[in-house]
């Protein structure tokens, strides 16, 4: 292992030791003296070895020659035009890279899919067992493979083909993944448009909820388009109304803007009376307290995260409890809405809560679209 690989190594560990610290915020405060020791412990590693190491390798020389550069680039267009469904992830299935093959196989743009865990495209009980076997692979356990099926098309089969690749300058292991969708082999009739592959009836549950996703779209844009032109908290709470209930449990939408801070325009609860009291402290919390929201705003990336592990992500309530631990959130996806600057008009949260469906990288896809929708409907100005 290079000098670089063990760096990262040790600093994926220090992040996530961390995030075990951020979390335990939420324990009482006779039990925080030990976590007080362990933060300070964390911040020292920090100082004395982890930055020092950091100056050390910066100060090598990158690159290479030119000839290396064209090699690299070489590779990574052969990458992209490999007929095959091809993927590059992490040992957590997040993806690094996917070709178009692939794209067009799980229907999710690479850019989209990029940074998610590619397990998420998968139906609900093959990601635990794709999980693992990307673990294994990963730790250097050997090729393997497993049959596993896309949300997109959940009757059809897709051997996922798994093996560890080094890839120079790449501090954490890469598993690189061949998705071979399901052939018969009894060749069928040309005039059917593909020879080989199983006819399947159409999947009537996922007929339903793309038909859903339709009229949730064509809902937001009827909405959109009646809100008065320059009122941007009006085209705000007509989207949230819309998104309430039927897509999303809560809808939680900040305001920002010109160098403003945070500002909770829209909270949007159950309606169950017993969620009052939180819907009401949700609606008076200080977004700048709330960790994911002010990276969303910052950085202007969406989050999809299921049973979110920092359960300070969404902050507190006056009290000092988590608002995702009271809410009982299962998933959660946080957007940025857009500005015309490159900057954010303001943040959109959707939460899902209980035994609900958490929500998909298809149903994230659509809802980032929506989103910005959204801004530029706040954006509008009258005629």
């Amino acid at each position: 292992m290079t000098q670089t690989d063990e760096f990262g190594e040790d600093l994926a560990d220090f992040v996530r030791r961390v995030a075990e610290l951020r979390s335990a915020r939420a324990l009482p405060p006779a039990e925080q003296q030990g976590v007080l020791d362990a933060a300070l412990f964390e911040l020292q590693h920090a100082a004395e070895s982890l930055w020092p190491r950091y100056e050390r390798l910066a100060a090598r020389a990158p690159d290479g020659t030119s000839a290396d550069r064209q090699e690299r680039q070489l590779l990574k267009t052969l990458f992209q035009r490999l007929p095959l469904p091809v993927a590059l992830v992490d040992r957590d299935t997040v993806v690094r890279r996917m070709n178009f093959a692939a794209t067009g196989l799980t229907g999710v743009r690479a850019g989209y899919a990029t940074g998610r865990p590619l397990a998420g495209l998968l139906v609900s009980g093959d990601r635990a067992p794709f999980r693992t076997q990307a673990a294994a692979t990963a730790r250097g356990e050997g090729a393997r493979s497993v049959t596993v099926r896309l949300q997109q098309r959940p009757h059809e089969p897709v051997r996922a083909s798994l093996v560890a690749l080094p890839l120079p300058g790449e501090p954490q292991p890469t598993v690189l993944v061949v998705l071979q969708p399901g052939v018969s082999g009894t060749a069928a009739p040309a005039a059917a448009g593909a020879v080989g592959r199983r006819l399947l009836p159409p999947d009537l549950a996922e007929a339903t909820q793309r038909a859903g996703m339709m009229d949730l779209v064509d809902a937001m844009a009827v909405a959109l388009l009646t809100s008065p032109p320059g009122d941007a908290e009006a085209a705000l709470r007509a989207a949230a109304r819309v998104l309430h209930g039927r897509f999303a449990d809560w809808v939680v939408a900040d305001t920002s803007g010109a160098g403003r801070p945070l500002r909770r325009a829209v909270a949007l609860g159950p309606p169950d009376e017993a969620y009052a009291p939180l819907v009401k402290a949700v609606a008076e919390q200080d977004p700048e307290a709330c960790p994911l929201v002010v990276e969303v705003a910052r950085g202007g990336s969406a989050s999809l995260q299921v049973r979110p592990e920092d359960v300070l992500a969404l902050g507190e309530d006056a009290s000092g409890a988590s608002v995702l631990v009271r809410a009982e959130v299962s998933s959660l996806l946080c957007l940025p809405l857009p500005g015309e600057d490159g900057g954010v008009l303001g943040v959109l949260t959707l939460l899902r809560t209980g035994a609900r469906r958490a929500f998909s990288m298809a149903e994230g896809q659509a809802a980032d679209v929506m989103s910005r929708h959204i801004a530029l409907a706040m954006r509008r100005r009258p005629a």
